[in-house]
């Protein structure tokens, strides 16, 4: 029986596809486009939206194992397409698993789910959603991640989820190139002292982390229904990273500076506009973005360690390495 995954187009999604395969598995992706570079390789390609249920069924016909990558992200937009697609989408998903006798259905959440406002230093598992969500993304995230968890162990499907912490590495197409653009138009400023600490988390490390918790998930194991932060072992000063990958690629650091209070105010201001004036683009400034800029965010894995045996295969130097080869060749 093979491996599908949802979203097995996307950054995230490929390097899973890729790892999947030099395994010498099956795998056969649920995608929205065309992708003939995964064709090439022998995956089965099923075009159609995690929206659409009867396609998302017979995605999952004759597969015992479920990655559930598939998400439209962002900080910005209406509730009504972050909900059909993270959380309904996600639904069509899990029934789907348990029509056709899955196994294992591996979620992909996010450590927004548990954003509160705060800072989180070396933060573990305990932590509780929150009573509120400062945009529609962790809001759409968390109600399927925990319909997910809730449901394992029904009709046979054991669950989990795992929430890797800022995903990055080659072939990115939105974090570092949105990052570098903002940097370049000078709409980029350091938010905060400048002092914030948080989690990144590779994408083959995180790709891995995906097929190394599906190994161990079983109905009887301690993975079944649980929920992992997912990052690399070592945590980054932000602006100290972000410094050094503009000095890289031959840009200047950043020097200007705003208050993380100024940063949270102007979001309340841009938020108000655009929603008054309906603005379908994002804010170049939102309660969410300053808070995520101005605080720090690291996570334990040391429950991932425990009962998966998470082990990053890449450690940070080579990563790094590869990141910078990859935009040489953008």
């Amino acid at each position: 029986m093979s491996n599908l995954v949802t979203g097995g187009g996307g950054f995230l999604g490929q390097y899973l596809v890729e790892q999947l395969l030099e395994q010498g598995k099956s795998v056969r992706v649920l995608c929205r486009g065309d992708y003939p570079e995964l064709q090439k390789l022998g995956v089965e390609i099923i075009r159609g939206d995690i929206r659409d249920a009867k396609i998302v069924d017979a995605a999952c016909e004759k597969v015992s194992t479920v990655y559930h990558v598939a998400a439209i992200p962002g900080v910005w937009g209406s509730w009504k397409k972050y909900y059909s697609i993270n959380t309904e989408g996600s639904r069509n998903v899990l029934k789907a698993c348990q029509n056709q006798g899955v196994q294992k259905l591996i979620y992909t959440s996010s450590p927004s789910v548990i954003f509160d406002g705060q800072s989180h230093i070396q933060a573990d598992e305990s932590l509780p959603y929150p009573q509120k969500y400062l945009c529609h993304y962790p809001h759409s995230k968390a109600i399927a991640e925990r319909e997910i968890l809730e449901a394992n162990g029904v009709q046979g499907v054991a669950t989990c989820a795992l929430r890797p912490h800022l995903v990055w590495g080659p072939r990115d197409q939105h974090l570092i190139p949105r990052l570098l653009d903002r940097a370049e138009s000078g709409r980029l400023r350091i938010v905060g002292d400048g002092s914030n600490e948080i989690s990144m988390t590779y994408v083959e490390n995180a790709a891995a982390a995906h097929w190394q918790a599906a190994e161990k998930l079983s109905l009887d194991s301690p993975v079944a229904g649980q929920f992992y932060f997912i990052n690399d072992p070592e945590p980054v000063n932000l602006w100290s990273w972000i410094n050094e990958l503009l000095t890289n690629v031959g840009k200047q650091p950043l020097q200007k500076r705003i208050s993380a209070q100024a940063a949270y105010r102007i979001g309340v201001a841009l938020e108000s506009a655009y929603s008054i004036l309906r603005r379908q683009s994002e804010p170049p400034m939102t309660r969410f973005v300053a808070l995520q800029l101005s605080q720090s965010h690291t996570y334990s894995i040391e429950k991932a360690r425990q009962d998966f045996d998470f082990q990053p295969p890449v450690d940070y130097e080579t990563a790094y390495q590869r990141f910078m080869d990859g935009l040489k060749l953008v």
